[in-house]
Parts: structure tokens; sequence; C-alpha cells
């Protein structure tokens, strides 16, 4: 207990030191997210300078502490102010329409590039030289391929020759979103190539790092115990060396859902999908800075969050880890 209560202190000091940065940063960039509107809408007269300041959170009355008090506040309540590029819509607004979309493709095609990973290393590691490893090399070429490239190459082929798959776009133009049959099987279609972008791209890392892990564990003592005894192979795999050798593997699962939120950037930019990734950009290239504090601090709070969940997981999975923290 008293180690679950170590990490949420741990995590909740990491979550006040990414608000305080994010909220200084900005503001020591040279103009603000109102000069970019004025920019926009030369027509504006100067007594709009003013109430775009106190309708987007910058400029208020007093020090820069009250406006940090202030920002403190109003993240809080999940407001992060007004967009800029799509003003007046708040930005709130926008990440919930774009961050299900990048959650459902790289989640799930994530949590699939685990999952196949994982029990083909096991598979390479108990079985020390077999086929797995004779294909475990060209699996990490798509590996070491950087992501745009491959995208590319699964878009010229597979949608623009064979037809297989759409081009681009998050489902068919014309529908409109909503919980219907036409509109989740077109969303469904879409995703497909980017999923499978994602799925061949990663599963190469998640197979060798099992791969590794299993190899030592199967030296160890308990395991050659287990085999002495002549315990089948699939009970001494699974309930011995798998079980040890999968704790390594959650703490890189850990790390890899936190940054699902930030989605696959340039993938989600190859296919012009509606995700996360792809906002930022236009956030980027638009000057849009509350929108971009707002992604950076969701990704951050992602992060965080997945690596507290693992840490739990790993105390309550691993007798050796709760004997560790019982001993201090």
């Amino acid at each position: 207990m008293s180690f679950i209560v170590r990490r949420v202190i741990f995590y909740l000091v990491a979550a006040w030191v990414a608000l305080t940065i994010n909220f200084f940063i900005p503001r020591a960039m040279p103009g603000n997210a109102v000069q970019a509107i004025m920019a926009k809408f030369p027509n504006l007269t100067p007594s709009a300078y003013r109430a775009l300041e106190a309708m987007l959170g910058v400029g208020h009355p007093g020090s820069i502490w009250h406006q940090y008090w202030a920002y403190l506040v109003n993240v809080s309540h999940l407001n992060f102010g007004t967009d800029v590029s799509q003003y007046p819509a708040s930005v709130s607004s926008l990440l919930a329409q774009t961050i299900p979309w990048t959650i459902t493709l790289v989640g799930t095609a994530t949590v699939i590039a685990f999952a196949i990973g994982t029990a083909l290393g096991i598979m390479a590691g108990w079985r020390r030289g077999g086929w797995l490893d004779g294909v475990l090399p060209g699996l990490m070429f798509f590996q070491a391929m950087p992501y745009f490239f491959l995208a590319l190459i699964l878009l010229e082929l597979l949608a623009v020759r064979a037809h297989i798959f759409p081009i681009g776009q998050g489902y068919t133009g014309g529908l409109v979103p909503g919980w219907h049959w036409d509109f989740i099987n077109s969303a469904v279609y879409h995703s497909l190539l980017p999923a499978l972008t994602i799925v061949i791209a990663s599963i190469a890392g998640w197979m060798l790092q099992m791969r590794n892990v299993m190899l030592t564990t199967i030296g160890e003592d308990y395991v050659l115990a287990a085999q002495a005894k002549g315990l089948p192979d699939h009970r001494v795999v699974w309930t011995y060396a798998t079980r040890n050798a999968l704790l390594p593997q959650l703490q890189g699962f850990g790390l890899a859902l936190g940054f699902v939120v930030s989605g696959a950037i340039v993938m989600e930019i190859v296919f012009s999908y509606p995700g996360i990734g792809l906002l930022l950009l236009n956030a980027v290239t638009s000057n849009d800075y509350p929108l971009m504090q707002a992604i950076f601090l969701v990704i951050t709070f992602a992060v965080l969050l997945a690596n507290l969940i693992v840490d739990m997981i790993i105390v309550v999975a691993d007798p050796r880890a709760r004997a560790r923290e019982g001993a201090r």
C-alpha cells in the first residue's frame, strides 16, 4: 500500500511539473493567440483586443501568478480555452472529436501487435533456433523502416493499385458520423489499412523483446526444476516461464498505451486520418498555442496514468516486487 501511495504522489508531482512547464513555455515565445487572431481578421477593431484576451485566457489583470492560478483552475475544469485556427470553437470540443478516433485505431492496433508479438516471442524463445528465428530478421526489417515509408508503400500497393482499401480519410465523404451501421462500417473499413501499418511496423519489437526475456527465463532454476519434475511443456512454458518473462513486457506495453493518445502522427498524416496526430500537425503549422498546449498536456497525462497503472499491476502480479516494497 505504501508503494502505491508513493507512486501516486510521484505522478501527481510530475503532473504538476508538466502543467507548470505547459503554462510558461508558450508565454516565453514571441506573440500570443490574440495577435494571431487579429492578424487573420484585420477588420477587427482595437476594442476587440481586450475581449479576445479575456476569452483566450491571456492578458489577465494582475501578475503572471494570477494568470497561472486561473490556468490551473481552468484545466481542472477541462477548460483549455478557445481555439485560434478554428475560432470560436473550444479546444475541448476539438479534442473530444479527435481523441476517440486515435484511441480506437492506434489503441486497438497496439493491443493486437502486442498480443501477436508476445505470443510469437514466447514460442521463439522456447524453441530457440526454430523457424520463427528465421522469420524475425524479416519482421525487423519492417520495424526499422520509417513509419511513413511503410505507410506509403502499403497505400500504393493495396489502395491505389489493388483497390482493396480506401486511399485515406476516416470514413466515406457524405456520411453523417453517428452510431449507425453505414458510418460504423465505413469507419472500420477506412481504419484497416492504417491499423495494418501499425501492426506490421511494431510487431517485431514486441516479439524480439519477449524472445530475449524468455531465453533468460528458461535458464532459471525454477524452470529447470519444473522440467526435471516431468511437467508437460505447455505447463512449463505458460505457468513458469511466461508468467515471469511477461512482467518486463508489461512495462513496455504501459508506455506504448500511454503514447496511444499521441497517435502515430506520421501515419495519420499519410492517411489523412482524423486523429489527434493530424490535429497536432495543424496546430503547429497554424501557431495554435492553446490547442498545442492542450494536446501536449493530454499526451503527458496519458503517459503518466498508463505508467501508474502498470506499476500497480506489476506489484500485484509479482511477489518479488511486493517483497522488495515490504522490505523498505
